[in-house]
C-alpha cells in the first residue's frame, strides 16, 4: 500500500474557508484520477469531488458545487480541495483517494483522513 498524505484539516467557523491537500510521495503506480470523500458522523462515506490527472476534468457532489474547488498539480502528483462557505453539515473526516475508477465508485489507495469541524 502506498500511503497518501493529507493535510489541512481543522476547526473553522461557519462561512469560513479551509484547504485540504493530498500527496503520494514515493508513488510508483499510474493513476487516472484522484478523489476526495468524506464521512460525516453517523453517515456512510460519500464522494465529494474528483479530478482526472491528465485533463484536469472535475466532478462534484451536488452538496458542494459552487463552494468547493478541486485542483491538481501533475508534476508533484498532489491534489487540493479548497472549501469555502463552509456549513456545519460539512463537518466530517475527509479522505483523499487515488487511482479511482471513472465513476469514483472505487479507488485503490486511500489516505488516513483529516478532520474538518465547522462550528462556532
Amino acid at each position: 500500500q502506498v500511503p497518501l498524505v493529507e493535510s489541512g484539516g481543522g476547526l473553522v467557523q461557519p462561512g469560513g474557508s479551509l484547504t485540504l491537500s493530498c500527496g503520494a510521495p514515493g508513488r510508483s503506480y499510474v493513476s487516472y484520477s484522484m478523489g476526495w470523500f468524506r464521512q460525516r458522523p453517523g453517515k456512510e462515506r460519500e464522494f465529494v469531488a474528483g479530478i482526472t490527472w491528465t485533463l484536469g476534468s472535475t466532478y462534484y457532489a451536488d452538496s458542494v458545487k459552487g463552494r468547493f474547488t478541486i485542483s491538481r498539480d501533475k508534476d508533484t502528483h498532489t491534489a487540493s480541495l479548497q472549501m469555502s462557505s463552509l456549513k456545519p453539515e460539512d463537518t466530517a473526516a475527509y479522505y483523499c483517494a487515488d487511482r479511482c475508477a471513472p465513476a469514483f465508485d472505487q479507488c485503490d489507495y486511500w489516505g488516513q483522513g483529516t478532520q474538518v469541524t465547522v462550528s462556532t
